[in-house]
């Protein structure tokens, strides 16, 4: 979970002071970030977001994913989201004092707007791209995309649980493959 949160903030290998599992964990990260961005079912989901969002459509498209994971978090988990949105927290709480400078601002944000568990509803998701909007110096009103995703909600779902189930499935394999080293 560690190297899964801090692995966008590490760059190359810069792995000093990190635990094996943590290293892990950001070897996974990058691997899923590498299927992802090449999957033709994300990439159709992404499309529809080009043409407005440029070069952000991809970031978007994270979040509009991680927005469908949170709203059927029940489908793939015997916790409630609450629930495992404070276990996350717990845990991520324990280990900052490992976490880089932007993990640690993100941390901050994350834990002050319950990000994970408002990722559940538009409203949530919206709140949440707003606020981004600040970070990429309003390039793009990145809120505006919920247009398209009311547009296309039916459509992108179930876009998201075929894609997910296949990710799913290939992070089994990748587990399987990191406990042999």
């Amino acid at each position: 979970m560690i190297g899964n949160f801090i692995a966008d903030s590490i760059q190359g290998n810069r792995f000093e002071g990190l635990s094996d599992d943590a290293i892990k964990g950001i070897m996974l990260h990058r691997k899923i970030d590498s299927f992802t961005d090449s999957h033709p079912i994300y990439l159709t989901s992404k499309h529809r977001f080009s043409k407005d969002f440029g070069k952000y459509s991809g970031v978007l498209m994270d979040m509009i994913y991680d927005h469908y994971l949170a709203k059927n978090f029940e489908n793939y988990s015997d916790s409630s989201l609450q629930e495992f949105c404070n276990h996350t927290y717990h845990v991520l709480n324990q280990n900052i004092s490992i976490f880089p400078e932007p993990a640690k601002r993100f941390h901050g944000y994350m834990l002050e707007h319950n990000v994970l568990f408002n990722y559940s509803t538009l409203h949530g998701l919206e709140t949440v791209l707003t606020h981004l909007n600040h970070r990429i110096r309003h390039r793009y009103q990145l809120q505006h995309s919920l247009t398209l995703i009311k547009k296309y909600n039916a459509d992108i779902e179930e876009e998201f649980f075929i894609f997910f189930d296949e990710l799913h499935r290939y992070c089994l394999k990748q587990e399987e493959v990191m406990s042999l080293l």
